[in-house]
């Protein structure tokens, strides 16, 4: 085991440096007058402030079930388990399957690597291409492995976006083999164009579904959820009740009342994707003008650019680039073998236009100086 690269970044970096590492949202855009309101009202009620329940508060399981029934995906609120973040959910899943063997892509996100790690998972990396993993190389894999670990939705780190052919045909090895998908989705909702259908819709009683309010509302809250059928989410409050007995009340009292209006918080997402994709154009812009050889397809939404910066190796160039107070995260971390490559991952949503343009050409400096 090893600390995540991000983690330690965020810690080291000093006000003056750039950071394009965490896949942090944009404050300023958080809806702050809409939660402070949501905040007063839950101090009206003493109980809010005691123990709550293991599985989360019914009120707000039963608004998640109907995020997931508004698309046509038959969900109750004993289908939802709430964790302290998706991050949570991850780690409770992972412990289900201890000591299991697990597909995933490659590359894939790290924070989910060092849990399955930890759990004594043994990750089988499958190619990701842009449109989705390669399902001819995911079918030969699984048919034996029969546990699979996927973000279909603008990939971590990749900013991928699984095509609907090959939603489809993942759902159709699944339901050839039986066994489980993990289908992480925390950045469905950001996406430029329409939302597409997850492929646990199609397998309800063979996938998990995970979510998060951290991408759309607040990481703050640390508030996220597992859908799966209802026989294995009894399993999985087990295993969290070992680790917090329940997520923060307080925090799931707050995004309960600020859901009661749901059209306000569709009005929020659609505001988020309107600027989340005008951040990612500033920053493209600045990539085409200032680092013409990093190559790179535009992400459809989500929260990174992924690319190749030919011929270097960007784990020696990130130290480089920290002391010219800029920073990113180098590719290598997001394989299971932290094999050396050329790779970038780069956040949009966070930094200013005028710091992207500032840290890319930080980072064209660097690279002329060599």
């Amino acid at each position: 085991m090893k600390r995540s690269f991000i983690r330690q970044i965020l810690e080291s970096i000093d006000e003056e440096t750039i950071s394009f590492a965490g896949g942090l949202p944009d404050e300023s855009l958080f809806p702050i007058d809409d939660l402070a309101n949501a905040s007063k009202k839950i101090f009206d009620n003493n109980k809010n402030f005691q123990y709550a329940v293991s599985n989360g508060i019914a009120s707000l399981r039963e608004k998640i079930a109907s995020f997931y029934n508004d698309e046509g995906f038959e969900t109750n609120p004993n289908n939802i388990l709430i964790t302290t973040g998706s991050q949570q959910a991850l780690f409770i899943i992972a412990k289900y399957f201890e000591n299991k063997k697990i597909v995933v892509e490659k590359p894939s996100y790290l924070g989910a690597v060092n849990i399955f790690k930890m759990n004594n998972l043994d990750m089988k990396p499958v190619t990701l291409e842009y449109d989705g993993i390669h399902t001819d190389e995911f079918e030969e894999v699984y048919k034996d492995v029969k546990l699979s670990y996927l973000i279909p939705d603008f990939q971590n780190p990749k900013g991928s976006l699984y095509s609907q052919e090959k939603r489809d045909k993942i759902a159709s090895i699944v339901k050839k083999y039986g066994g489980y998908i993990i289908e992480d989705a925390p950045y469905s909702e950001l996406f430029y164009d329409k939302k597409s259908k997850n492929i646990s819709s199609e397998i309800p009683d063979n996938s998990f579904h995970l979510g998060s309010f951290s991408k759309t509302l607040s990481p703050a809250f640390r508030i996220g959820w597992v859908r799966a059928n209802e026989e294995v989410i009894n399993d999985l409050i087990l295993i969290k009740e070992t680790i917090d007995l329940h997520s923060s009340g307080v925090s799931q009292y707050i995004l309960n009342e600020y859901l009661k209006e749901k059209e306000k918080y569709k009005r929020h997402l659609d505001s988020l994707r309107v600027k989340y994709k005008e951040k990612m154009e500033v920053f493209a812009k600045a990539l085409d003008e200032h680092l013409p050889q990093f190559e790179y397809e535009k992400p459809k939404g989500g929260m990174f650019i992924y690319g190749r910066l030919p011929n270097f190796n960007t784990y020696e160039l990130v130290f480089e680039a920290l002391k010219k107070k800029v920073v990113y995260v180098p590719g290598s971390e997001f394989y299971t073998t932290r094999q050396k490559c050329d790779e970038i991952r780069f956040n949009f949503t966070h930094s200013s236009k005028e710091e992207v343009v500032i840290g890319i050409k930080r980072l064209k400096e660097l690279i002329e100086s060599r």
